[in-house]
C-alpha cells in the first residue's frame, strides 16, 4: 500500500474553500510520511491488515501536519517544504483555523480503526496530544528563559517531537495485535529515534543546505530558540572558560559567550549578520561534531531495542528508516 497515494487521496474539495483549501496545500506540500509508514510497518511486523491500521496511519499524518500550520505561526517561520507557509499565503487566522479543523478530522480518521481496538487507540493518541502541546508550551518557555539544561531541553524534544513517534509505532502493533512488551519496545524504539531526528533537525538548521533544508536555514538562531546545538555551544563555552581560568587565560572564552548572549537577546529584522557570527562561534567550538555523536548513540540505542522484537522484512524497515532519517541532509 502507497500511503503517500493514500495520504493525496483524502477528499478535501469541500467548502468553504477558505477552510480547506490550505488543508490540502499542506498535505499536498508532501514531507516524509514518517509518522504514517511507521504505523504501517509497526502493524506489518506482527502480521497486521494494512487496511486496519491505514485510518490511524493517516490521522497521525493530519494530526502531525495540524501541529506544523500553529507551530509556524507561533515561530514566525515563512517556508515550510519549500513553499510559503499557510500564514504566509493566506494569513494568520486561515492557519489557525484550518489547523483547528485538521484536528478533528484526525479524529475522524481514527474513528475508522476496528471498533474493539478504538478505545485503546484513542487513549493513546489523547496522551500523545496532550504531551506535544507541553512540549510545545515547554519550547515557548524557553525561549524567555534565561538558562535551560540540556536534560530539560530533552525532556522537552521527548513531548514535542518524539511521542509522535513513538505512538505511531505502540498504535500500529496494538492494532496488529502485538502484545504490551513487544509495544513497549516499539514505544522505547519511537523515543530515541525521535530525539536522534530532533537533534539532527537542530543541525541541519545551522549546516543545511537551504535547496533540500525545506526550511530557511538558521530559523532557529533568527528566533533565538535554545536548541541541542545552542546548549552544546553554551556547555563548552563553560568546559573551556574553566580550562583556560586554570592556565590563566579566560579572555576568548569569555568573549563569545558574551558575543552568543549578545546575538541571542536581539531580534532584528535582517538575521545574515547574526546567523553567521553565531555559526563561526559553533564552529570554533566543534560543536556540530559533538552533536553529531548524540544523534549517532541515540540511533545506536534505538536499533539495539530492535533486537527484541521479531525480525523479518518489517524489522530491517525499521532498521533503514531509523539510519536514514538520522543521516538525512533535509
Amino acid at each position: 500500500m502507497d500511503i503517500n497515494n493514500e495520504i493525496l487521496n483524502l477528499d478535501w474539495k469541500r467548502e468553504p474553500y477558505g477552510l480547506y483549501e490550505p488543508i490540502e496545500y499542506t498535505l499536498a506540500a508532501g514531507g516524509k510520511r514518517v509518522r504514517p509508514q511507521l504505523a504501517m510497518i509497526a502493524s506489518q511486523l506482527f502480521g497486521g491488515k494494512d487496511e486496519e491500521v491505514l485510518p490511524a496511519a493517516l490521522a497521525l499524518e493530519v494530526f502531525h501536519n495540524f501541529t506544523l500550520l500553529h507551530d509556524d505561526v507561533m515561530d514566525k517561520a515563512d517556508v515550510r517544504r519549500g513553499r510559503p507557509t499557510v500564514h504566509v499565503k493566506w494569513n494568520e487566522n486561515t492557519a489557525i483555523l484550518s489547523g483547528d479543523q485538521m484536528l478533528i478530522e484526525a479524529y475522524k480518521l481514527l474513528s475508522g480503526v476496528p471498533a474493539d481496538k478504538l478505545p485503546k487507540v484513542l487513549q493513546l493518541f489523547n496522551k500523545m496530544a496532550t504531551e506535544i502541546c507541553e512540549g510545545q508550551q515547554y519550547d515557548v518557555d524557553f525561549e524567555s528563559q534565561e538558562q535551560v539544561a540540556i536534560d530539560e531541553y530533552l525532556k522537552m524534544i521527548r513531548l514535542k517531537t518524539s511521542v509522535l513517534l513513538a505512538n505511531a509505532l505502540q498504535t500500529g502493533a496494538y492494532i496488529a495485535g502485538a502484545d504490551e512488551p513487544a509495544q513497549e519496545v516499539l514505544y522505547e524504539f519511537g523515543i530515541h529515534i525521535g530525539l536522534a531526528f530532533q537533534i539532527q533537525d537542530d543541525i541541519l538548521d545551522v549546516w543545511g543546505d537551504p535547496k533540500t533544508f525545506g526550511k530557511a536555514v538558521g530559523g532557529d538562531i533568527s528566533c533565538n530558540k535554545k536548541t541541542f546545538v545552542y546548549l552544546e555551544a553554551v556547555r563548552r563555552l563553560g568546559d573551556e572558560a574553566m580550562r583556560r581560568k586554570i592556565k590563566g587565560d579566560e579572555a576568548r572564552p569569555a568573549t563569545e559567550a558574551k558575543s552568543l548572549e549578545k546575538w541571542y537577546s536581539q531580534v532584528l529584522e535582517d538575521n545574515t549578520e547574526k546567523i553567521a557570527a553565531v555559526k563561526e562561534i559553533f564552529e570554533q567550538l566543534d560543536v556540530r561534531t559533538a552533536c553529531e555523536k548524540v544523534v549517532e548513540d541515540y540511533t545506536r540505542k534505538a536499533l539495539a531495542l530492535l533486537e527484541q522484537l521479531p525480525q523479518n522484512e518489517a524489522t530491517e524497515q525499521l532498521r533503514q528508516l531509523a539510519n536514514k532519517l538520522n543521516t538525512r541532509k533535509d
